[in-house]
């Protein structure tokens, strides 16, 4: 009997356009861990330095990193999603965490009042950039807590002046 061989893999060309600020589109899971805030900066580095947006690093990275170690801290699932977006010469970074909204009016007051406290240096970065913060309840299926900051990128060139 012949052997039967593979058919060739179509070829696709690969694009041999450089990132633009414009194409940033990153999402990804990451551990429910501490470390993961750190994790998550060096990815988000690494992916500002690949879409030429050098300039707006120390927010992002400050921000990216508020956070992550906040959805680590919350999380009550192993993991906790990071979304990445320019768009808008905006960046824009959503976490996604398992912790779902209190129905009980008090616990969800003490719930947020926590939740605030361990964004306030996130709450500078933004206000410093002229950009928003905030959280509230996911509107994903799975439930849990979406957290967001936005960084204008005309707002991020100040960032760290006197």
């Amino acid at each position: 009997m012949p052997a039967s061989r593979c058919p060739l893999a179509p070829t696709f060309s690969a694009d041999p356009t450089a990132p633009t600020p414009e194409t940033l589109s990153y999402s990804f899971t990451l551990p429910a861990a501490l470390a993961s805030s750190a994790l998550a900066r060096a990815t988000t580095r690494e992916v500002l330095k690949a879409h030429g947006l050098n300039e707006i690093l120390d927010p992002a990275l400050q921000a990216v990193a508020e956070l992550a170690a906040t959805a680590a801290q919350f999380a009550e699932s192993r993991n906790f999603y990071l979304s990445l977006r320019y768009r808008a010469d905006t960046l824009k970074v959503i976490v996604y965490d398992s912790h779902p909204r209190h129905t009980q009016p008090q616990l969800a007051t003490a719930c947020d009042t926590r939740r605030r406290a361990a964004l306030r240096v996130l709450a500078c970065v933004c206000r410093a950039c002229d950009g928003t913060w905030g959280f509230g309840e996911s509107r994903e299926p799975s439930g849990g807590t979406r957290m967001w900051a936005t960084l204008p990128r005309a707002g991020t060139a100040a960032y760290g002046a006197p």
